[in-house]
């Protein structure tokens, strides 16, 4: 049977696999002596929200830094040692952590929040004056009609 060779089946085909390749590889385990750290991040027209969830770490060994648009989460989760026993079954994430994350719009560095509760730390990053979208009156005629437009 013949079938008609199509460059975009196959390279679909190739990005699948490459996808499951990368989901086994980066999916939380440890890699080189540090975790993944997996991130949600929302963007609205005045700010992003980005969390992570961090169970088990003391908020005093987070480190989040930002600098030329990009956001760094550095942390450590301990692994604790019982003595006088022995683990039968140990699946809890520990060890170092870095994240760090590009952002196109410009972000208002003095403005940004951190919070952590129960386990997952958010931070809102308020964009900064010049990139969130401006109204523009329109005059027709005798009335004004306002007309959404966006900076970029």
């Amino acid at each position: 049977m013949l079938t008609r060779w199509d460059p975009f089946r196959e390279m679909m085909e190739f990005e699948e696999a490459f996808d499951r390749f990368f989901d086994r590889a980066w999916s939380g385990r440890r890699s080189r002596g540090s975790l993944t750290l997996p991130l949600d991040v929302v963007e609205t027209s005045d700010h992003y929200v980005v969390k992570a969830s961090i169970p088990g770490i003391d908020p005093d060994n987070l480190e989040i830094t930002f600098n030329q648009n990009t956001l760094t989460i550095k942390g450590e989760i301990p692994q604790e040692d019982v003595e006088d026993s022995r683990y039968h079954l140990r699946e809890r994430l520990t060890g170092s952590f870095e994240r760090s994350l590009y952002l196109r719009d410009e972000i208002d560095a003095d403005r940004i929040e951190a919070n952590y509760e129960a386990g997952v730390l958010t931070l809102t990053l308020p964009k900064s004056e010049e990139v969130k979208p401006k109204r523009i009156p329109v005059q027709v005629g005798a009335s004004t009609k306002i007309i959404e437009g966006t900076a970029k």
